[in-house]
C-alpha cells in the first residue's frame, strides 16, 4: 500500500480518504484553514489518516490528489508535487470561482489548467463527475454487470494506469475519455456529469456532449 496526500478536505477529499484508509493506505489530508481544524476528521479516520499543511501532504504523498476550488489551485504549492502524479478532481463553476475567460471562451479545460500549474507533474482527471455521497457506496467488483464507470483522461500514460488501479480499488470500472483537452465532456452541464452509468453509457453520454 501507500501514502497518499490529499489536498482539500471538503466531501470529494473526505470521501477519499475514507475509502483510501479503508484499503489500507495512509492518507496525508490538508486544508486551507490548518492541520488542526482537521482533528475531527482524523480522529474518524483513524491511525492511517494524519492531517498536514499542503505543502507537508504535497511532500509526503507517493501520489497525490488535489480537490479544492478552481479559485484555489494557484495556491497549492507546486514544487513538491514535481515528478509525482497528481490526481485532479475539479470543475468550474463560474458562481464559485468567479468567471474565467479562457474557460467561458472555451479555450482550455480545468485539467489543462492544473497541468499548467503543476508544469512537473503528471495530471490526471478523476472523481470529478461522481458525487462525493456515492465514492464508497456505488462500487462493486469488477465483472458484476452494469459496474458504475467513471471518466479518466490524461497526456501522462502512468497517470491514466494508476487512476485505472484507483477507480478499481473503489469499485468502478475506469473509461479513458482522452488527452486533458478533452476533459470538458465529463464536466457541469453535460450528459456525463453525476449521472450512474456503466461504461457504455459513459462513452454514449461522451458522445453527446456539446461544448
Amino acid at each position: 500500500m501507500t501514502t497518499v496526500g490529499i489536498i482539500g478536505a471538503g466531501h470529494i477529499g473526505s470521501a477519499l480518504a475514507e475509502g483510501l484508509v479503508a484499503q489500507g493506505h495512509d492518507v496525508v489530508i490538508a486544508n486551507s484553514r490548518g492541520p488542526e481544524t482537521l482533528a475531527d476528521l482524523v480522529a474518524r479516520l483513524g491511525d492511517r489518516a494524519r492531517a498536514a499543511t499542503a505543502t507537508e501532504a504535497a511532500e509526503a504523498g507517493e501520489w497525490v490528489v488535489v480537490t479544492v476550488p478552481l479559485k484555489a489551485l494557484g495556491d497549492i504549492p507546486a514544487a513538491p508535487l514535481a515528478g509525482k502524479i497528481v490526481l485532479d478532481t475539479n470543475n468550474y463553476y463560474f458562481e464559485r470561482d468567479g468567471h474565467i475567460a479562457e474557460l467561458d471562451e472555451k479555450r482550455t479545460t480545468t485539467s489543462e489548467m492544473a497541468q499548467r500549474h503543476f508544469a512537473q507533474s503528471k495530471v490526471a482527471k478523476a472523481f470529478n463527475h461522481i458525487m462525493a455521497r456515492d465514492i464508497n457506496t456505488d462500487g462493486s467488483p469488477a465483472g458484476t454487470p452494469g459496474r458504475r464507470a467513471l471518466a479518466t483522461a490524461s497526456d501522462h500514460p502512468e497517470a491514466l494506469a494508476l487512476v485505472t488501479a484507483v477507480y478499481d480499488a473503489f469499485g468502478f470500472d475506469a473509461v479513458d475519455i482522452g488527452s486533458l483537452a478533452e476533459t470538458w465532456r465529463v464536466e457541469r452541464d453535460q450528459p456525463a456529469y453525476v449521472v450512474r452509468q456503466n461504461a457504455d453509457e459513459l462513452r454514449a453520454n461522451l458522445a453527446r456532449a456539446e461544448r
